[in-house]
């Protein structure tokens, strides 16, 4: 067998050796998650005085849009300017909603509080994003200048 021929019978070898490892399974997709946005209210009506009424008055809505229930522990809101809020211990029932509110209030089914004593939101711009106990992205949205 001549060089020439042994060079294309190891190239041929080659070319099959990286065509098996080519060869992939076809991917499956990540169950899409019940949970949402709903309403955004990033800039509290009035003025921004920096009362607990106005802290309150912006919020984010996490809806459940699925049948059972979800179990948000750990799970993570932010915005741009990493300001983190970790849910505690909550579970979001099915087809319903929470609201996330800034400043400082007693949680409840239908309502959660950061326990701050500063906005979160940047009216003119920003994005939250939802994220499960694992770091994954569950939604993000935007708004105004990005």
């Amino acid at each position: 067998m001549s060089a020439r021929s042994i060079a294309r019978v190891v190239a041929g070898l080659a070319a099959g050796a990286a065509l098996a490892g080519a060869t992939t399974l076809p991917a499956t997709a990540a169950p899409r998650s019940p949970i949402a946005f709903g309403t955004i209210q990033y800039d509290s009506p009035g003025k921004d005085d920096g009362s607990q009424r106005s802290l309150n008055a912006e919020w984010v809505t996490v809806s459940n849009t699925g049948r059972s229930s979800v179990n948000l522990k750990g799970w993570t809101l932010s915005d741009r300017s990493h300001h983190v809020y970790t849910f505690g211990g909550f579970t979001l029932g099915g087809r319903a909603s929470v609201r996330v509110h800034t400043g400082i209030g007693r949680n409840t089914r239908a309502d959660v509080y950061q326990n701050r004593r500063a906005y979160v939101w940047n009216n003119t711009g920003d994005t939250a994003t939802l994220r499960d106990s694992h770091g994954h992205v569950i939604v993000t949205r935007s708004w105004g200048r990005r």
